[in-house]
């Protein structure tokens, strides 16, 4: 447990959380957060101790060089961090971190608990999922509430997945227990161009938080970003003609409301197919969900 004394008095707050691993395909959910940190400069303000959640073996700190001389060890944890973006009437707390190697729900007792002493009023909860979807099309968000009014208001396609979840969902149950306001929103990210960066998605997640906080917010160079992934996608499907075949395959399915997120078993068979298409072989260290680039 990490000691939550001298935090700051917050203006009505409301908190975004994104974690790295499971949950975060192409890093779009982090990328998110880390967006967020830089043009609204916010602050660090505390930090969960990883000594309890972390296995050190799996996920290694890291040493970085300050000044090219003096040495540090940066311990893989969850920070918190405060915004006050221009021009709003509210707060905004950044929960960015690594999803935890063990004891989840002590983990998540000890967000919801700085978030009470914070006063957050809501939660937002943000994931990368992979699945079946066109890149050239807005990519689906799908994402889940209490709330039903909230899943109207956000236009959010209800997910049906089930199956083995990450630190987001279990999260997002943890804060309903708590009684704490929550909202979930997931960017569809394709399946056959997962590797990260993914502007588009990162973009999409930014979009759905400029609806719930009722503020722009400031984009930069991503929307230029996501045009250019869109045209890798497109050259490497002009490249390769199965990759093509499958891409038109998609463009011509009718509705986003029809598209789901593939299951692990799925994106496994669906790239093995690919691979048989290319004359490849297993799928090597890159795994099942390996990416075109």
């Amino acid at each position: 447990m990490s000691e939550f004394d001298g935090l700051p008095t917050l203006r009505n707050p409301v908190a975004l959380a994104a974690f790295e691993g499971w949950n975060d395909a192409a890093d779009a959910a982090s990328s998110a957060l880390d967006h967020l940190e830089q043009v609204w400069d916010a602050k660090e303000v505390a930090a969960i101790d990883p000594e309890d959640y972390y296995d050190f073996q799996v996920t290694r700190p890291h040493i970085s060089l300050i000044d090219g001389d003096t040495r540090r060890i940066e311990w893989p944890t969850t920070r918190f961090l405060v915004a006050s973006p221009p021009g709003a009437d509210r707060d905004v707390v950044l929960i960015r971190g690594i999803e935890p190697n063990m004891r989840w729900r002590g983990f998540c007792a000890d967000v919801l608990e700085l978030c009470h002493s914070l006063e957050v009023s809501r939660i937002v909860l943000l994931g990368a999922l992979l699945a079946d979807v066109p890149y050239s099309r807005p990519l689906p968000i799908s994402g889940s509430s209490p709330n039903a009014e909230a899943m109207e208001r956000y236009n959010l396609l209800p997910t049906r997945y089930e199956g083995p979840t990450g630190i987001v969902g279990v999260m997002h149950d943890a804060a309903q227990t708590a009684e704490l306001e929550s909202l979930s929103f997931w960017v569809h990210v394709p399946h056959y161009a997962n590797n990260p960066p993914c502007p588009k998605a990162t973009l999409a997640l930014l979009h759905r938080i400029e609806e719930v906080l009722d503020l722009p917010v400031p984009v930069g160079d991503l929307a230029e970003e996501a045009a250019e992934w869109e045209d890798k996608v497109r050259a490497a499907g002009e490249q390769d003609a199965e990759l093509g075949e499958y891409l038109r395959e998609l463009e011509e399915r009718a509705g986003d409301a029809g598209l789901q997120p593939l299951s692990g078993d799925e994106i496994a068979s669906e790239f093995e197919k690919y691979l048989r298409r290319r004359g490849g072989g297993n799928s090597g260290p890159a795994g099942p969900t390996a990416g075109l680039f």
